[in-house]
């Protein structure tokens, strides 16, 4: 297909096209002239999985890249790429002074050893899983950590859903598609759900409702 078509199979303007060329986000197509390449649908799908990233993510340009390279890159290594793309899209920081970081890590690894879960020190997701509890410690949320346990187990229920879905995929690279998609909106999905079950069960506990 030509870029006009594959602008409007996409949904996405010709001259963003254009920009995620220029910028090594979308590969080049197949040179048919001068000034004209033909594209297939593997450009379709990476221009739908660039614009999930960036509209619907919120992920920069440079992370976006980053998470392509790996996409990308001649490593099969299925438990290392998909790591490496979880790794990228971990990037939000909550901050704490020093003693309450340093508790903090302290209390993530004693959660990590007693569910077993084998997670790198250096693991972005366990670094901001420390940084988390700091920040409800130093706001005084301390009995949500006492409960730390119950919300360890139901995350353990929903990466068990999470990663039987990805591994009922055919290819690697749907596989990291999932990854990337699953956490960007996955994350929101779950977060929905939260709220609207918090919502269901607070109107039962505290509004007359038949209580749980």
């Amino acid at each position: 297909m030509r870029m006009a078509e594959l602008s409007r199979e996409s949904g996405v303007p010709t001259p963003t096209i254009k920009y995620y060329l220029r910028e090594g986000l979308l590969l080049p197509g197949e040179k048919t002239g001068p000034n004209q390449a033909r594209y297939d649908a593997r450009h379709l799908r990476r221009l739908r999985l660039i614009r999930a990233m960036l509209e619907i993510g919120g992920i920069s340009v440079a992370t976006a890249k980053e998470v392509l390279a790996t996409v990308d890159a001649a490593e099969k290594d299925t438990h290392r790429m998909l790591g490496a793309a979880q790794y990228l899209l971990t990037a939000r920081r909550h901050h704490c002074d020093q003693e309450t970081r340093e508790q903090a890590e302290a209390e993530a690894g004693r959660l990590l050893a007693e569910r077993d879960w084998r997670v790198p020190v250096k693991s972005p997701a366990r670094i901001m899983l420390a940084e988390v509890i700091g920040s409800l410690r130093t706001l005084g949320q301390d009995d949500f950590l006492d409960r730390l346990g119950d919300y360890a187990r139901a995350a353990d229920d929903i990466a068990a859903v999470d990663l039987s879905v990805v591994a009922g995929r055919d290819d690697l690279e749907s596989m990291m598609e999932g990854v990337i998609l699953g956490n960007l909106l996955g994350d929101t999905l779950i977060a929905v759900l939260r709220r609207v079950a918090q919502e269901n069960l607070s109107e039962r506990m505290f509004s007359g409702g038949d209580g749980i």
